[in-house]
């Protein structure tokens, strides 16, 4: 598990299993927001037991899973509420890092205020290409 913090409060991460949550507590993060589909790889155990183990450790759970590239407005939204409504820090994960950076960008680009550059900087600085990112805002 590789976690890249992209804000303060919030970080992401590749694939979590069940064992990699007591990190993620020890951590002090408070709330896991998990970005996976049920069955999408034989790496992703299902959500319930990942529910069941972050909650055992006192860790809020949330679920806004998505494909790759596929963000509706709701799942935007999802994600957002999270951010704005979960104890913090959050950790954000699927299996790369990558639908997790790219709901949080598109999440925050849609505050009054968004320091783009800044957004897309720390998407970079987390080892992910800010190009497509640009494009979802910008598009």
């Amino acid at each position: 598990m590789k976690i890249q913090q992209i804000e303060p409060a919030v970080s992401i991460a590749d694939a979590v299993t069940p064992d990699d949550l007591k990190e993620v507590a020890h951590r002090g993060f408070r709330t896991v927001i998990c970005n996976r589909r049920p069955g999408e790889a034989e790496d992703h155990p299902g959500e319930e037991s990942l529910r069941a183990r972050a909650e055992a450790l006192g860790l809020e759970w949330h679920s806004v899973p998505v494909s790759p590239g596929e963000y509706s407005d709701d799942d935007i939204e999802s994600f957002g509420q999270a951010l704005d409504h979960a104890p913090s820090p959050v950790l954000a994960f699927c299996r790369t890092g990558r639908r997790a950076v790219h709901l949080w960008a598109h999440a925050r680009s849609r505050k009054p205020g968004c320091d783009i550059p800044g957004l897309l900087k720390a998407a970079h600085e987390a080892g992910h290409d800010p190009e497509p990112i640009r494009e979802m805002i910008d598009g």
